[in-house]
């Protein structure tokens, strides 16, 4: 079976810059990222290339089970692959499970493409694990990125 790759898209009105910067920023990411059913935790934040981060994202409402790494959270060590300022992200996602159908390492890549009225950001996940169902994948994709506007149009 060929690897799973799952992307999403979405028009954000800000600059690729001010885009990049809700990335790199302490304290940033864990407002945004988590999706909307979703509380995130940042618990190691090294932004640069080779750096990593790891976060907890804990549901609102317990989901019995849900989790990846427990009943109500998932945890992610997220190493930083490349870095290019206001242009992309790549990363390489490891998600903490007992389960092995999350196992292996899923690649992601943010893209930042300015256009007239902001910057279209792209998500593409790659060697997606078995266990995340495409459904749910996407919707928690178009959240972040629902998020992702909202946050750098609130800071401006």
């Amino acid at each position: 079976m060929a690897p799973r790759i799952d992307s999403a898209a979405r028009l954000i009105s800000a600059s690729p810059k001010t885009i990049y910067r809700a990335f790199a920023a302490p304290g940033a990411m864990e407002r945004w990222l988590p999706p909307s059913d979703m509380i995130g935790s940042m618990l190691h934040f090294d932004f640069r290339e080779g750096g990593s981060y790891r976060m907890r994202l804990t549901y609102a409402e317990s989901q019995q089970g849900r989790g990846k790494t427990s009943e109500d959270s998932d945890e992610v060590e997220a190493r930083l692959t490349k870095l290019e300022e206001g242009r992309r992200i790549e990363q390489e996602i490891n998600f903490e499970s007992e389960d092995p159908s999350f196992s292996g390492t899923m690649r992601m890549i943010w893209m930042f493409q300015p256009q007239n009225q902001g910057t279209l950001v792209t998500i593409r996940a790659e060697d997606v694990p078995e266990g995340i169902r495409p459904e749910d994948h996407d919707a928690g994709l178009n959240s972040s990125l629902e998020n992702l506007a909202r946050f750098v149009e609130e800071e401006g």
